[in-house]
């Protein structure tokens, strides 16, 4: 896709949260997982690339002991549809026995998630938590649910705030979807 078509994309689509918002939920969900996981010293694991930015905004709000890491696992591959779970960074940390803390960009299907947490589990975490941006709601069950959600967006494809729209536009500081 060229800068202008980037462009266009995003001229076309609607901005469902604006900067504002988005931050509000943030801090939001950084005084939710304070309350839950201060005094369990977690390790937390951005999902990358699309947690980046979640991630980046959320870290600095907890103002507690945590270690961080970084996984890499996807089904989209700057795709609009999911396909089979490709791992590209595992978890490298030693979860035995301790609170993990996946932060993701969205929960959209589950499929991805729910494999992170299986993962997580058989290699031995003690608990593993899920703080997500943006929960999609679908109308039906998912495989896993997320402990902790910044906003809840409507069944559509939507990008910006860490989500993209064909690999790009996960810069942007609000969230649109594509018509």
């Amino acid at each position: 896709m060229s800068p202008d078509e980037a462009r266009e994309l995003l001229a076309r689509a609607e901005r469902l949260f604006g900067e504002d918002e988005v931050r509000a939920a943030v801090g939001r969900v950084a005084a939710e997982v304070t309350a839950d996981l201060a005094d369990a010293f977690p390790i937390v694991l951005a999902v990358m690339g699309g947690a980046v930015v979640f991630a980046g905004e959320l870290l600095p709000r907890l103002a507690f002991p945590l270690e961080f890491g970084a996984i890499e696992v996807t089904r989209y591959a700057n795709t609009t549809s999911g396909r089979e779970i490709a791992w590209r960074l595992a978890p490298r940390d030693d979860v035995r026995g301790r609170t993990v803390l996946v932060v993701d960009d969205i929960l959209d299907e589950g499929v991805t998630l729910a494999a992170v947490r299986e993962r997580l589990l058989a290699q031995g975490a003690a608990r593993v938590a899920i703080a997500v941006f943006a929960d999609k709601a679908l109308g039906r069950a998912k495989p896993v649910a997320a402990d902790f959600v910044g906003l809840s967006v409507p069944d559509r494809y939507v990008f910006g705030f860490g989500m993209d729209a064909y690999g790009l536009w996960r810069n942007l500081p609000a969230v649109y979807a594509l018509p």
